[in-house]
């Protein structure tokens, strides 16, 4: 019987060579994306899903969103891009709510990163109610028609929603992109030695996901 020791020679090997992968460049699974342990279908038909799953109080999700914009310029034209909020816990509700009631109102292309850079720009406190409802009369919106979608049963459903969402996807943290229900990559998966996200290498790994999605098939 040949012994285990005989292949000990495998392991540093296979070390070198996983080493010398990512010190090439090349996209490497489970370190610049991970599929998911339990792929959910996508509505997107023959397209390839990307969905951005941010949290309007997280930093880093608004420092992805020039990048991001940029690469929704370029996007393939078989690439249908949506936005998913998370909640991890009830803290997170009110500015979930502020989103689906902007996206209820059709004013997602006018507010939502206005929202990132009152937020994070201004230290405005838009988690507060009546901070945000005058928040929004300032953009021209009507106060009251704000408030009251902003308390619909149907955002509230969607809100609550969230919550299931952000399971079953697995999210560990925001920002995160999913592509077609099964691979999962984050901007925190390509970070450089000074600790800053490498976006240009981020979005390679973005376009390489959508590639492999589009090869493969999707969990439809």
């Amino acid at each position: 019987m040949r012994s285990v020791k005989s292949c000990g020679w495998l392991v540093p090997l296979l070390l070198l060579l996983f080493a010398s992968r990512i010190a090439s460049g090349q996209i490497v699974p489970g370190r610049d994306f991970r599929v998911l342990d339990r792929p959910q279908p996508t509505a997107s038909g023959k397209n390839v899903e990307v969905i951005e799953f941010f949290y309007y109080g997280c930093p880093h999700c608004s420092n992805l969103q020039g990048p991001l914009e940029t690469w929704l310029k370029r996007k393939p034209a078989d690439v249908e891009f949506k936005r998913q909020p998370v909640v991890f816990d009830d803290a997170w509700l009110p500015l979930t709510r502020a989103y689906y009631a902007i996206e209820a109102m059709k004013l997602t292309d006018t507010l939502h990163q206005q929202v990132f850079a009152a937020i994070h720009g201004q230290n405005l406190r838009l988690n507060n109610t009546k901070v945000l409802f005058d928040w929004i009369a300032t953009k021209g919106v009507e106060r009251q028609k704000f408030a009251d979608t902003y308390n619909s049963f149907s955002v509230s459903a969607r809100a609550n929603g969230a919550k299931e969402i952000t399971r079953k996807f697995d999210i560990p943290g925001t920002p995160a992109i999913v592509v077609d229900g099964r691979y999962l990559t984050a901007p925190s998966m390509t970070v450089k030695s000074n600790n800053e996200v490498d976006f240009v290498r981020y979005f390679q790994v973005l376009d390489h996901v959508v590639a492999l999605a589009r090869k493969g098939g999707g969990a439809k």
